[in-house]
C-alpha cells in the first residue's frame, strides 16, 4: 500500500514545506500554504510508465524509449494539421504537430469552450476527437454544440475527472485529438488535496503529456484565470506543455484576441482575431476597418471628426489596427481633477497630461480628463501616444481634426516624437482603407522611403514630425489653425 505524506504547498508559487508557515518564504504571499496529503508512487510508476515501458514509443525519445536516430524519425509522424481556421493555423505556426500539448487560457466566459467546439467541427469529417469535459456534462456540452450545429459523428464526450481513467480511454479509443476542459478540474488519484490545487494541476498535466507523447497525439488543454489575470496553477505548468495560447477581450463584447505567449513550433508575434456572435466565434479577415465602422465613410467624403477624437494605429502581431480614440476634457467641481482611462494605461495617461502641462503649455490641473478607445479594446502600445494628446488637445479647444488623417508616435518626457517598430505595414494597410495622411515621427521617414510601398493610389501624405508641438500644428487642419494656438511654457524647448 503507498505510503501517505503530508506537505504544506504554496498555491500561489508551488513553494513546499514540512509544516505551516503563515507566509510564503518563496513569493511572500500570506495565508497562502496550503495542507496536502500525497501518496508515494508505487515502484512501478504511473499509468504513463508502465504503458511506455509494455508499449515503447511512436515517436522520438518518449519515457521508456531508447535514443533514437534523426534519419530513422518518419516526417509523417510530426506532419502538421489544420486546425480548419486559417488564423488559428498561423498562430500556431502552420497547424497543430502531433503528439504537442497546447495550453488554452482565459478568463470565464471568454469563448475558450465554443472555440474548441469549433474546433472539433472543423476537424470530425478529418479525425476523431476525445472531448473531455471534466466541468460539465454531456448534456451541457451537447446544447452548445447543438448551437454551433456540430453533427458529432467522430467526436466522443467524456465526463471523466480522475486522469488516470482520461489516459486509458486515450489509450484505447487513440483519438486524432485530445481536448481536456478544464485542467482545474481533474484530479490525481494520489494525490490527496482536492482538484485545482497546484499539486493536481502539476501531476495531471504531468500524466496528459505523458499519455500524448506515448500514442503520437495532440492534446488541447483548458486552463484558469486567476484575479491577477495570469494562468492558475504552478508556473512549471507553462514550461511543460508547448504551446501556450491566451484569448484575451472583453467578453461583454464581441472583439477577441488569440495570442500566443509560448511556442516551440512557431512565432509568438503572430495573433488571431476573432468576433463572437450567436452563432459562435468568427474569423475578422479585414481588421484593419473591423473597429473604424462607419469612420471610413467619413475618410472617403473628407469630414472633419468631432471634437477630441483622434485616429491611432498600431501593430497587433501580424495585423495592422485602426482604432478610435475619444478624449473627453472639462472643469471640474472637485478639488483633485479626475483621470479617468478606459482602454487606456491609466499611468501612461498621466504621464502624457504631465507633457502637455509643461511642453505645450495646456492648463489641465482644474480639468477632468476623459480617455476612452473605441470598441471595447485594451490597448496599451506605446504608438498611440501621439493620438492620445491630440484628442485631449482638441477636447480642450473644441477643434475637429480630418477624418482622413491618422497618427502615430510615442512621446517621451520631453516632448518628442520616438520612432516605433514595423511602420510599412501600417502604412499599407492605411493606404487600401483610403486615409489621405499619416504623420508619423521623424526618425520613421527613412524607413518609410525605403520600403517599396504603392503610396500613390491614394496619395497617402506622410508627415514626419520630431516634437509634439509641431504634430499637433500639422495635425490641425488650415481652417482651424486660425482659431488654435498652443503657448509653452517658459523653458520648453521645441528643436
Amino acid at each position: 500500500m503507498a505510503k501517505l505524506k503530508s506537505k504544506w504547498i504554496c498555491q500561489q508559487c508551488g513553494f513546499q514545506s514540512s509544516a505551516f508557515l503563515g507566509r510564503c518564504t518563496d513569493c511572500s504571499a500570506w495565508n497562502s500554504l496550503v495542507e496536502e496529503v500525497i501518496r508515494e508512487p508505487s515502484k512501478t510508476g504511473g499509468f504513463s510508465a508502465q504503458r511506455a515501458e509494455k508499449h515503447g514509443s511512436a515517436v522520438g525519445n518518449a519515457p521508456g524509449s531508447g535514443p533514437v536516430a534523426l534519419k530513422d524519425i518518419k516526417k509523417e509522424d510530426y506532419a502538421r494539421f489544420s486546425v480548419g481556421l486559417p488564423s488559428l493555423d498561423e498562430v500556431l505556426g502552420g497547424g497543430i504537430v502531433p503528439g504537442s500539448v497546447i495550453l488554452l487560457a482565459g478568463d470565464p466566459g471568454i469563448g475558450k469552450s465554443t472555440l474548441l467546439l469549433q474546433i472539433a467541427k472543423s476537424l470530425e469529417t478529418k479525425r476523431s476527437l476525445l472531448y473531455v469535459s471534466a466541468e460539465e456534462s454531456a448534456a451541457q456540452v451537447g446544447l452548445r454544440a447543438d448551437r454551433l450545429e456540430i453533427a458529432g459523428n467522430q467526436l466522443y464526450i467524456d465526463t471523466q475527472q480522475d486522469v488516470l481513467q482520461v489516459c486509458e480511454h486515450i489509450q484505447s479509443r487513440q483519438p486524432g485529438l485530445i481536448i481536456v476542459d478544464s485542467i482545474q478540474a481533474v484530479y490525481h488519484p494520489d494525490i490527496g488535496s482536492a482538484p485545482g490545487s497546484i499539486s493536481q494541476v502539476r501531476q495531471a498535466t504531468e500524466e496528459i503529456i505523458n499519455c500524448a507523447r506515448l500514442n503520437n497525439i495532440a492534446a488541447i488543454i483548458v486552463g484558469h484565470i486567476n484575479k491577477e489575470g495570469v494562468i492558475a496553477g504552478p508556473k512549471v505548468l507553462e514550461h511543460m506543455v508547448d504551446v501556450v495560447l491566451q484569448f484575451e477581450g472583453d467578453k461583454s463584447k464581441q472583439f477577441r484576441i488569440l495570442r500566443a505567449l509560448k511556442n516551440r513550433y512557431g512565432s509568438t508575434a503572430e495573433v488571431a482575431l476573432f468576433s463572437m456572435n450567436e452563432t459562435g466565434l468568427n474569423e475578422v479577415n479585414q481588421a484593419g476597418a473591423f473597429f473604424l465602422g462607419d469612420h471610413l465613410t467619413k475618410v472617403n467624403n473628407g469630414e472633419q471628426l468631432s471634437p477630441g477624437t483622434a485616429i491611432v494605429a498600431y501593430n497587433e502581431g501580424n495585423q495592422a489596427l485602426f482604432l478610435e480614440v475619444q478624449a473627453l476634457v472639462g472643469p471640474t467641481v472637485y478639488s483633485s481633477p479626475r483621470r479617468v482611462a478606459n482602454g487606456w494605461d491609466y499611468n501612461r495617461l498621466l504621464q502624457i497630461i504631465a507633457v502637455l502641462e509643461k511642453k505645450i503649455g495646456l492648463s489641465l490641473a482644474r480639468h477632468d480628463v476623459y480617455v476612452n478607445v473605441v470598441g471595447g479594446l485594451d490597448f496599451n502600445n506605446p504608438a498611440g501616444d501621439l493620438g492620445v494628446s491630440t484628442a485631449i488637445v482638441t477636447s480642450f479647444y473644441d477643434k475637429p481634426v480630418p477624418a482622413s488623417s491618422f497618427m502615430v508616435g510615442e512621446i517621451g518626457l520631453t516632448g518628442e516624437i520616438r520612432s516605433v517598430g514595423r511602420l510599412a505595414k501600417i502604412l499599407k494597410e492605411a493606404s487600401r482603407l483610403g486615409f489621405k495622411q499619416a504623420v508619423i515621427p521623424k526618425s520613421n521617414l527613412k524607413e518609410s522611403a525605403g520600403e517599396k510601398i504603392n503610396l500613390s493610389a491614394n496619395k497617402l501624405e506622410i508627415v514626419g514630425v520630431e516634437f509634439l508641438q509641431e504634430a499637433l500644428h500639422k495635425i490641425i487642419s488650415d481652417k482651424q489653425k486660425s482659431a488654435f494656438s498652443l503657448t509653452a511654457k517658459p523653458g520648453a524647448v521645441y528643436g
